[in-house]
């Protein structure tokens, strides 16, 4: 499905560059695996070959996309649950769905929120994660460093 160079995005961990595809043995198991190198962290994920769909894996955005993310987090923040368990897990399930509207709709919703009244340690968690998730995709589609990423997204969100 996708080759060695090509940018892909894991939902919940965000945007790589697959570097190789290798067979690895795991729990008595031989399967293939997709090493992505990430952006962010100088990280690297092994993604299975035969669970992408399931896992979401999706192509990264083009840089029209992009510039639609960009006026997302320069809108006003949407209504959000007022009670933070919930507000917390309607967003973990929206950033597991791997939508990037979705991610740039909470870390705009979060920054603003964070500005008026200090998260709670699970949201700020959220927030953290959120970021991470959206810098190395715009990272990767507007060739971007990790400092000239998180200014654009500082000064995008009002």
């Amino acid at each position: 499905m996708f080759n060695i160079g090509d940018k892909v995005v894991y939902p919940i961990h965000g945007a790589g560059v697959i570097e190789s595809i290798e067979e690895k043995e795991i729990l008595g198991s031989k399967n293939k695996y997709y090493i992505m190198k990430m952006p962010i962290g100088n990280m690297s994920v092994m993604i299975p070959l035969d669970n992408i769909e399931a896992l979401g894996i999706r192509t990264v955005i083009d840089r029209t996309i992009a510039g639609l993310v960009l006026e997302i987090l320069d809108q006003s923040p949407t209504e959000m649950n007022r009670i933070w368990t919930k507000r917390y897990r309607e967003n973990e399930t929206k950033i597991k769905n791997g939508n990037i509207f979705d991610v740039a709709e909470i870390v705009r919703n979060l920054i603003i929120l964070d500005r008026a009244k200090k998260l709670s340690a699970g949201e700020k968690k959220i927030l953290s994660n959120a970021k991470k998730i959206l810098l190395s995709e715009l990272m990767l589609v507007l060739e971007l460093e990790s400092q000239e990423a998180e200014d654009l997204l500082e000064s995008t969100v009002k």
